[in-house]
C-alpha cells in the first residue's frame, strides 16, 4: 500500500476572532493532484500559506513523508521538496528572465539532484523555460523579467519552482489572467509533471481547466472543508452549490 506524501490533519489557524482554517484535513499519495475550491475568504490561502511554512497553525498536524513540518519555516519546507508558486508573480523585475532561475537551480535541493554539482546553470535555466513554454531561439528569455506580460510571468512562476526540484508543487491561481490558449499550452505540462511523480496542489477559480488535471478536490467554506472527493461527485453537492458554485455548475464551468 502506498504510504501518502503528505498527511493535513485537524489544521487550524485563526486570525484574531476569524477561524481561518477550522480543522482541516486531507491526505494526498505521490503524483495525485488535489484541487482546493472555494469561495473567497473561504481560507484557500491559508490553507497553502500552513503547508508551506508562510504561516504557523495554531492546531493540527502536516506530516510530509512521516515527518510532522507544521511551523516549519519557508526555507526548510522548500530544502526537504515543497515549492510553491504566489497568485501574484514576484520575479526579480530588473534581472533577466533566465537569471532569476539561477538562485532555484542553485538551492541546495537542486544542487543535491545533480549530484552536487552546479553544471552550466545558464543553460539549465534556459532548458527550464522552453520546457514551460518559453521560445529558446526568441529574446524573451533574456529580456527584463519586468518586461513580460502576465501570462510568461506566469509561467515563470511554475519555472521557479520546478527549478527546486520539489516532490510537491503548489500552485495559487496559476491560471488567473492566463488568456485560453496560455492555458491549453500549460495544461499538458502539468499533467506531465503529475504522470513523472510530482505531486500538486492547486488552488484556482478556472474550474474547467481544474478538473482537466486533478484527481480529487476538496471545497473550503469559512474554513472549514465542506466536500471531498471526485469533482463529477463533489460539484453535485448541496452544500458545495449552496456556498457558491450554483450559476457555475449550471453553466457546466
Amino acid at each position: 500500500m502506498i504510504e501518502p506524501i503528505i498527511k493535513v490533519s485537524n489544521l487550524c489557524k485563526s486570525f484574531g476572532g476569524t477561524k481561518a482554517t477550522n480543522e482541516v484535513s486531507f491526505e494526498l499519495k505521490p503524483g495525485e493532484a488535489l484541487g482546493i475550491i472555494g469561495p473567497n475568504g473561504s481560507g484557500k490561502s491559508t490553507l497553502i500559506n500552513l503547508i508551506s511554512g508562510f504561516v504557523k497553525p495554531d492546531k493540527g498536524e502536516i506530516l510530509f513523508k512521516g515527518k510532522n513540518i507544521a511551523g516549519s519555516a519557508p526555507h526548510k519546507t522548500v530544502n526537504l521538496g515543497i515549492a510553491r508558486s504566489f497568485q501574484m508573480s514576484r520575479p526579480f523585475y530588473n534581472m533577466s528572465v533566465y537569471k532569476n532561475l539561477i538562485i532555484p537551480i542553485s538551492s541546495p535541493r537542486a544542487r543535491k539532484s545533480r549530484g552536487g554539482k552546479y553544471g552550466d546553470l545558464d543553460e539549465a535555466a534556459i532548458h527550464l523555460l522552453e520546457e514551460v513554454g518559453f521560445e529558446r531561439d526568441s529574446q524573451v528569455p533574456y529580456k527584463e523579467a519586468g518586461a513580460l506580460p502576465h501570462g510568461y510571468l506566469k509561467r515563470l512562476e511554475l519555472a521557479r519552482c520546478l527549478a527546486l526540484e520539489p516532490d510537491i508543487v503548489i500552485l495559487d491561481e496559476l491560471f488567473s489572467g492566463m488568456s485560453m490558449s496560455e492555458i491549453a499550452s500549460v495544461v499538458p505540462l502539468l499533467e506531465r509533471i503529475k504522470n513523472e511523480g510530482k505531486t500538486l496542489i492547486m488552488v484556482e477559480h478556472r474550474l474547467t481547466e481544474l478538473f482537466k488535471i486533478i484527481d480529487k478536490v476538496i471545497v473550503l467554506n469559512f474554513g472549514m472543508k465542506i466536500a471531498e472527493g471526485l469533482p463529477r461527485d463533489v460539484m453535485t453537492q448541496d452544500a458545495v452549490t449552496s456556498a457558491y458554485l450554483g450559476s457555475e455548475v449550471k453553466t457546466g464551468a
